[in-house]
């Protein structure tokens, strides 16, 4: 009897304890802005080499000048843009520290190019970003949810007129949002891919990029076909990457960064 009893007075501190942890980790995520779920994440995170303290965006100096400086540019993306794997850091938040310049980031983890949700980049881009803004550049991500989530790819259009294209596609929902972009800012257009990882589909994404540039005149910063980005070492690879999709703060700042920022400066000073 005293040992059924026991076990019951066990059983009810254990499940206290829980209650108490939970309740703290969602008073915790909660001054943070965020839910216990993504506490838990960041915490787990936080403990990766390449987001020690030193990468942290707070200790980051601006540069004294450049080109970037005073202007206004939107990161249209997902994870990769959202910085998921680094406490919600990415390139466009260091870019906009480096370099002193305005930041839009539109950025929902898993969200695609292709235009299936209220939550895509096409209908986030026409929803989420004031058409009044002065924008100087749209920085759009090259996704590779569409291409874990096999979203046709499609074909590049003959038209010009947005509503004209399949929106269903990869591609056509890209030509929206450059005819989208151009139409109600006017102003450059830049996709970035991703790193080089085993992904035919993505591949084939990337791949397509050339003939969407000389169609459209937009930018692209390849980071997939770059001869120094791919030349890197395990090792450092181990340590700018928390996977083979997601930089930690140390691979956008390190690795990222400077590449994007030289193709930004060029696009720049060309206007």
């Amino acid at each position: 009897m005293k040992a059924k009893k026991g076990k019951k007075i066990v059983l009810i501190v254990a499940i206290i304890l829980v209650v108490l942890t939970l309740a703290q980790l969602f008073i915790l995520g909660y001054k943070g802005g965020i839910g216990p779920l993504k506490f838990l994440k960041n915490q787990k995170m936080a403990k990766l080499p390449g987001n020690a303290e030193q990468y942290h965006l707070e200790n980051v100096e601006p540069l004294a000048d450049s080109p970037l400086k005073g202007k206004t540019i939107c990161f249209l993306g997902s994870s990769v843009t959202n910085g998921s794997a680094s406490m919600g850091v990415s390139m466009a938040d260091y870019i906009g520290k480096r370099n002193d310049c305005a930041i839009i980031k539109e950025a929902v983890n898993g969200t695609t190019l292709t235009d299936k949700s209220n939550l895509s980049y096409v209908q986030r881009l026409i929803r989420k970003v004031p058409q009044d803004t002065d924008l100087d550049i749209l920085v759009c991500q090259l996704s590779t949810n569409d291409a874990s989530q096999k979203m046709p790819l499609g074909s590049i259009s003959d038209s010009k007129d947005r509503d004209a294209f399949d929106r269903a596609t990869i591609l056509g929902s890209m030509e929206y949002i450059i005819a989208y972009a151009q139409e109600t800012w006017d102003c450059a257009v830049v996709f970035y891919t991703g790193t080089r990882y085993e992904s035919e589909a993505y591949q084939a994404m990337v791949d397509s990029l050339p003939a969407l540039r000389e169609k459209w005149g937009i930018c692209v910063i390849d980071l997939w076909n770059d001869p120094q980005m791919n030349a890197v070492s395990e090792e450092d690879y181990a340590f700018y990457m928390s996977d083979n999709v997601h930089p930690t703060q140390a691979g956008y700042l390190k690795w990222w960064v400077p590449v994007m920022e030289r193709t930004l400066y060029t696009l720049v000073a060309a206007q």
